[in-house]
């Protein structure tokens, strides 16, 4: 790491976070893991952020025994997890310091059979003004060969506040 060390910061935001790690060997799969162990049950699939900031989110799962059905492909629910670790991360990177949300209404479209390594990516920009909104987030969950396998939708409850002068 020439020289550098890499540290957490308390209270830093998830974005600082973000900037900090990503640029390091394995910055992102620690980066990834950390949001692991925050969100326990996203933390289950093991997935991998690629892409975070400017309303884009892009997270990848690998295809395991253990994220897989009885049917040999990934379970309805590791993509319902996959999707909303990418919708929400992207939400709330832009939240993150300036106001608060919830979810409260998650739902997918399944395409086809998912097989392989998993893309999920939100492109979604949160409104700019203070206040409370109702917003939804939509992502798309592809397969290696660029097939979209499912589609996801998170609906939110978003307050933003007023940013705080330094």
């Amino acid at each position: 790491m020439s020289g550098r060390q890499l540290s957490v910061r308390k209270g830093q935001s998830l974005s600082q976070l973000w900037q900090r790690m990503s640029h390091y060997p394995c910055g992102k799969q620690l980066f990834s893991f950390l949001v692991g162990r925050t969100a326990r049950y996203s933390g289950t699939i093991g997935a991998t952020v690629l892409e975070l900031g400017e309303g884009r989110g892009v997270v990848q799962m690998r295809d395991r025994s253990i994220v897989r059905n009885h049917l040999k492909s990934v379970h309805a629910i590791a993509l319902m997890n996959l999707g909303e670790l990418s919708t929400g991360l992207t939400v709330m990177e832009q939240v993150d310091g300036r106001g608060r949300g919830i979810v409260t209404t998650l739902s997918m479209d399944y395409m086809k059979k998912a097989r392989g390594t998993i893309t999920a990516t939100c492109e979604a920009k949160v409104p700019g003004q203070t206040g409370q909104h109702d917003f939804i987030a939509s992502g798309i969950l592809t397969d290696s060969a660029g097939d979209i396998v499912a589609r996801c939708s998170a609906h939110w409850k978003l307050e933003l506040f007023e940013e705080e002068s330094p």
